[in-house]
């Protein structure tokens, strides 16, 4: 990924390299939460596919079932960060926005056969996730998220972050509608955005994606005021998020995702799982990276189990020195 100053991208003098990407950031917060984590995918035969591999190998995530194309690049985020100025083509302060150039990438050209091929690792493992900017990169790899959900479970479950990317989508012949549906119903654990379930599937309201898609036993929506629901089979809870300023948003929802699932894997009841995702969002929403850098477990094991008087006066930093306010 390469970032822009802040200001009109064209005025942009140099670029901050770093390393992103949905599933990627989802295995660097298992990662830190003490959860093995590994990585399958494609990257080109060049120093941005290096570079993105060794990244993901230093902070702990296994890269032995991703494939180095020969013949495609390495696909490129563009972050693109508002000045706030009074340019026509500059953004707000402190907001953001990815550019995907992604077209013809080496990771476009995951398939059905990239399972086989990571076989060893998926055979170990507890849970699969994957998300919608995968199944919308083409056709071979919608076929692919599908080969996914179809595999045996054998006590594993499958998690898909719904992701939607409406640019990804404009050279599919397919309704991104119908192949999204077909991706949560098949799964176990489900992320949506109340806004981006609104433009995909006609609503953002968390009782009416529930009556859609009763499939999936967790099925989490993220919620425009600040608050998470969250459906455990009948079970239902909202939780709010912590109060903090945010520094960019760009990966608070990979991260929520990395923090539900690490709390699932490691057994923590329903109410904890929510706040693990609020607490390593938060982390993601007060950094600059798009990679949430976390607080120790322990301290985020305490503020998940507090009580909901101390939960509503978290906030946030505060929590990285363990002080509540």
């Amino acid at each position: 990924m390469l970032v822009a100053r802040p200001g009109p991208l064209e005025d942009s003098p140099a670029f901050e390299r770093t390393a992103g990407g949905a599933e990627a950031n989802v295995a660097v917060v298992l990662a830190q939460l003490g959860v093995a984590a590994a990585w399958i995918s494609r990257v080109g035969d060049d120093g941005f596919g290096r570079y993105l591999v060794r990244q993901l190998r230093e902070r702990g995530v296994d890269t032995t079932a991703v494939h180095t194309d020969p013949a495609r690049p390495t696909g490129i985020y563009v972050k693109e960060r508002g000045g706030g100025s009074t340019a026509a083509t500059d953004l707000a302060a402190g907001a953001s926005r990815m550019l995907y150039y992604r077209a013809g990438s080496a990771a476009s050209a995951l398939a059905p056969e990239d399972l086989i091929a990571a076989d060893e690792v998926l055979r170990h493992c507890e849970l699969i996730h994957y998300s919608g900017i995968t199944t919308a990169l083409s056709p071979t790899a919608t076929a692919l998220t599908d080969a996914l959900v179809a595999l045996p479970r054998r006590g594993r479950l499958v998690s898909f972050d719904l992701n939607y990317r409406a640019a990804l989508w404009l050279r599919r012949e397919e309704s991104a509608a119908d192949i999204l549906a077909r991706q949560v119903r098949g799964s176990d654990v489900v992320f949506l955005g109340a806004d981006e379930a609104e433009t995909v599937f006609g609503s953002g309201d968390p009782a009416r994606l529930r009556e859609m898609f009763p499939q999936p036993r967790h099925l989490v929506v993220k919620n425009a005021g600040h608050s998470v629901t969250g459906f455990l089979g009948a079970q239902q809870r909202e939780v709010p998020a912590l109060r903090l300023e945010v520094t960019e948003a760009i990966g608070a929802g990979d991260a929520f995702a990395g923090g539900y699932l690490g709390a699932l894997l490691l057994s923590r009841p329903h109410e904890q799982l929510l706040r693990f995702g609020h607490l390593c969002a938060a982390a993601a929403l007060t950094g600059t990276g798009d990679i949430a850098e976390l607080p120790p477990l322990p301290r985020l094991e305490s503020r998940a189990a507090a009580p909901a008087s101390e939960w509503a006066r978290i906030r946030y930093p505060a929590i990285a020195e363990d002080v509540a306010s």
